[in-house]
């Protein structure tokens, strides 16, 4: 039953584009709304036991063994709102019909692959879904067909095949040591092997192939300009989950079911964490334009994730999933609110916007409300997954690290309240004196997005009752 998380995108996309066109413009939207709506459903209201219930008959067909745990369920819950606020983003700032059509294509395309990556075990479908993800986000960022656009996807497209070859040869080399690709044949023999120069440099190359698809610093060059030359509905689906798959959710399934976390792994993960923290952080701090900021807010909030991978401990996983999910709701909303300042305003550049708080208010609201979430400020949802970080960094014996990741949650504060300055405080620029809000759907959308992060906030126990469940609880 599981594998219909990947042949229900996959079928809606080929249909779509085999049904006469006029009729197809109309139905694409809202079959792909449906889909995401229905998998958020699905995750939401159903246990881990109910799809032990209900064996997956498609999945002998395809020759692939799908599993599903908490983290897989928290990982489909976030791509699904993230997807479909996608949709709805678009549809409301992409006018030309047939380049909304192919957005609504891709779209179901990289949904397929990130639903598929969530929930595969093994490294070798693992990448070859992740690489489906990359060539659609690949044509997402080129979508405007000018210059900047052009050549953010050409930086993504270098990088990207420079990713595609370290995993590619950490695949073979993986392959040589163990007979397999499935993530119980490496981990039996990584395990065994004693940790060989050969599993090392497998391991290496491997992760240095998802910190470079993940934008994690010092491989994050190609997010600010990616996210800064694409359509801001593809930076939604950039931010709000693309970057987070490779950098958060497949580090967690690697080093839980894959790869031993051993001192060094711990070292390196922490080390790669902070890093991006701190660069991250401090990139978005001397930002003028909005969506660059938050691509490097990105880089910063994906850094924690890692940099609790590294600790090791039951709650520092437990906070990294609960971060990813944050993260993800909390950057989507931003960058919905990017959406709305852009289709207003005419401009992602903050130094030209200026007293847009009366004009926008429930932008303005929105956009408070995920800039805090990700500073981590309470009540709000990001405060509890970074709590729980620098809570297990402090009960792990690692007080420097989670000084750092305390003073980095400050200077996120400081750019967020700088970004609240420049586009609603103050005078109204010039130009602006048309601004209003941004149509009913993406204040809906936004509005939608806000209370999610308020709930979750406000409901934490709950969430982290029902769905911070132990990795690898059920296996189909």
């Amino acid at each position: 039953m599981v594998s219909l998380f990947i042949l229900a995108p996959f079928a809606a996309a080929l249909i779509l584009n085999l049904l006469p066109k006029a009729l197809t413009h109309r139905l694409a939207f809202w079959v792909a709304a449906g889909l995401a709506l229905a998998q958020a459903a699905l995750v939401a209201f159903h246990p881990l036991l109910f799809w032990s219930a209900y064996p997956d008959p498609l999945g002998p067909f395809f020759n692939l063994q799908f599993s599903l745990d908490g983290l897989s369920l928290v990982t489909l819950l976030s791509i699904a709102i993230v997807v479909l606020a996608t949709l709805v983003a678009g549809r409301y700032t992409i006018t030309e019909e047939s380049k909304r059509f192919n957005f609504t294509n891709l779209v179901l395309i990289t949904l397929m692959g990130m639903n598929a990556v969530a929930m595969t075990t093994d490294l070798f479908s693992l990448y070859v879904f992740l690489e489906v993800c990359a060539i659609a986000l690949f044509i997402l960022i080129a979508l405007k067909k000018d210059k900047l656009a052009l050549e953010g996807a050409f930086k993504y497209l270098i990088l990207s095949a420079i990713a595609t070859v370290l995993m590619l040869f950490s695949i073979a080399l993986f392959l040589l040591l163990s007979g397999g690709v499935s993530f119980s044949v490496i981990y039996g023999a990584l395990s065994g092997s004693g940790g060989g120069f050969l599993a090392k440099l497998a391991m290496g190359l491997f992760l240095c192939g998802l910190f470079i698809k993940a934008g994690l610093a010092p491989f994050h060059a190609w997010l600010p300009d990616a996210h800064s030359s694409a359509p801001s509905a593809a930076s939604v689906l950039l931010s709000g989950m693309v970057t987070k798959i490779p950098g958060a959710y497949i580090l967690m399934r690697l080093v839980t079911s894959v790869f031993p976390l051993n001192p060094q792994m711990q070292n390196l993960l922490m080390f790669v964490g902070v890093f991006s923290i701190i660069i991250g952080a401090q990139g978005a701090f001397y930002q003028h334009n909005f969506k660059r900021m938050l691509a490097y807010s990105s880089v910063s909030q994906v850094g924690y994730i890692v940099l609790a991978l590294g600790c090791g401990t039951p709650l520092a996983f437990a906070g990294a999933a609960f971060h990813l999910f944050n993260d993800a709701i909390s950057k989507t909303l931003l960058f919905v609110n990017a959406c709305c300042l852009e289709k207003e305003t005419g401009t992602v550049d903050m130094d030209k916007m200026g007293g847009l708080g009366q004009r926008m208010p429930i932008t303005n609201f929105s956009c408070l409300v995920g800039a805090f979430s990700a500073a981590g400020l309470p009540p709000l949802a990001g405060f509890w997954s970074k709590f729980i970080i620098i809570l297990a960094l402090m009960q792990a014996g690692k007080p420097v690290y989670a000084t750092v990741a305390i003073l980095a949650s400050i200077l996120t504060l400081g750019y967020a309240l700088v970004m609240q300055r420049k586009i609603f405080f103050g005078g109204l620029a010039d130009g602006l004196q048309q601004a209003k809000e941004a149509g009913i759907g993406l204040v809906l959308l936004e509005s939608a997005l806000a209370l999610v992060v308020i709930a979750v906030g406000i409901g934490f126990a709950f969430m982290y009752n029902n769905f911070m469940l132990p990795v690898g609880e059920i296996v189909f």
